[in-house]
């Protein structure tokens, strides 16, 4: 039995692994460095693109359950990322380099995954996944649409800077976590309100890079704006959002500032670190005036800039069964941010389900759809949702999943509903007997 997987991405990455471990014969496919994305830096599979990080670990938090059920279900990629794990505070972040070749060792020393170098321009016909992400080729996104006879759709995401901790000056910044959890991950750097307004004034009047005509009318995804859009809203908007001060303190001033930046540890070196919430699309001259503005940062050494992208997804709900198989094709299924769900997390939980399903089907073994009591269940029937008025790319979110009955009392305290909800999830999962290999 075989099947093509087309994309080694995240999604691809997680499906390849899963249908070999179950016998099935994988043609990986994989368009870099034939052909390149504007975003990747490397050739190696499963690259963090954006941010580093995977989001919490609690699972009271959306994130963190969908991480747990995933090992339940023998996600791979869980597994790789526990592994090239680097401290950041309550959530899960990786060595991004370390990362992506464990996975790309993992899949070229399979003897059930042969990788191909290739871009592919059309969907083959016979059993495959398109796994090809949000930045899947101009060509093939063309077949893709052809073939779902709908339009596919596109919205925008942004990649923040990477500075080098050395150039840092820490006699301005300083590390902690927000309410001083645990040990000090962050490093911070604050803005008293004088410094703040200047910082604003600059951000909002910077030239930022001109989309084409084509693009002008795409939306950005609302978790991943860049700093400037939601500078545009507001001169306080950043410091209740990405720069908000609450519960960031200097220990050597005792004073909590009117706004701090947060830096997050890029790699297991400790060499880089990553501004979070900072993506933006501003051109590279006024990134580096702009980030010297801060505090601490006078001297950055910007290894990586700021980018804006394109990002691709199909019309999920008229295409998508809840277990991703397409509703035309039975030998033929998507996963990952193609599909809507947005972020690492749900790239890597939509891949896992897709390589079990695509595995189920060959074997003529009924397909897994998990139901709304999950997270990865309320996932994949929220984008397969028919009645959708206005379908866009969603996160994992307490929102999607099937209520829970529980008194007034508990319903008002929100870690408790969410811990009784994850509860249920992890229950109903560890009484079922999934095949994992």
């Amino acid at each position: 039995m075989k099947a093509n997987v087309i994309g080694a991405g995240l999604a691809g990455s997680e499906c390849a692994l899963q249908l070999a471990k179950r016998g099935i014969k994988v043609n990986l496919y994989e368009m870099r460095p034939e052909k390149t994305t504007g975003a990747h830096k490397s050739c190696d599979f499963a690259e963090f693109v954006c941010s580093n990080s995977l989001g919490s670990f609690d699972v009271t938090n959306a994130s963190g359950l969908l991480k747990k059920e995933m090992e339940i279900l023998g996600g791979e990629l869980i597994k790789v990322a526990y592994l090239c794990q680097v401290p950041a505070g309550g959530a899960l972040a990786v060595d991004r380099e370390m990362f992506s070749k464990k996975v790309t060792e993992a899949i070229e020393n399979n003897p059930n995954i042969k990788t191909i170098r290739k871009e592919i321009i059309s969907i083959p016909n016979t059993p495959t996944v398109v796994a090809t992400g949000p930045l899947t080729s101009n060509l093939f996104a063309q077949n893709i649409k052809e073939f779902t006879k709908s339009e596919n759709f596109f919205f925008f995401d942004a990649i923040a800077p990477i500075i080098e901790k050395d150039s840092i000056n820490f006699e301005k910044a300083f590390w902690a976590n927000r309410y001083d959890k645990g040990e000090a991950t962050y490093i911070n750097c604050p803005m008293n309100k004088k410094e703040y307004e200047t910082f604003y004034n600059v951000l909002i009047s910077s030239e930022k890079n001109e989309l084409k005509d084509f693009e002008k009318d795409a939306k950005f995804f609302e978790s991943c704006l860049p700093i400037e859009v939601l500078a545009s809203r507001g001169v306080d908007t950043l410091r209740f959002g990405p720069m908000k001060p609450v519960g960031l303190v200097d220990k050597k001033t005792g004073i909590e500032n009117w706004a701090v930046v947060q830096l997050r540890q890029d790699n297991m070196a400790k060499t880089l670190y990553n501004m979070v919430g900072f993506q933006t699309n501003l051109k590279w001259k006024e990134q580096k005036e702009l980030i010297k503005l801060i505090p601490g940062l006078e001297n950055a050494n910007i290894i990586r800039f700021g980018v804006m992208h394109k990002n691709t997804f199909i019309n999920s709900p008229k295409i998508l069964f809840p277990s991703l198989q397409t509703k035309s094709r039975k030998d033929l299924f998507f996963a990952g941010q193609i599909t809507g769900t947005e972020g690492y997390t749900e790239s890597m939980a939509t891949g896992l389900l897709a390589g079990i399903n695509m595995a189920n089907y060959l074997k003529k073994e009924p397909l897994l759809i998990l139901p709304q009591e999950t997270m990865l269940g309320s996932l994949c029937k929220y984008i397969s949702f028919e009645s959708h008025k206005s379908f866009q790319p969603v996160n994992s979110n307490w929102g999607i999943v099937a209520p829970i009955e529980i008194d007034k009392k508990e319903r008002k305290n929100k870690k408790l509903k969410n811990e009784l909800l994850a509860k249920r999830s992890l229950n109903y999962l560890s009484n079922n007997n999934f095949f994992n290999p």
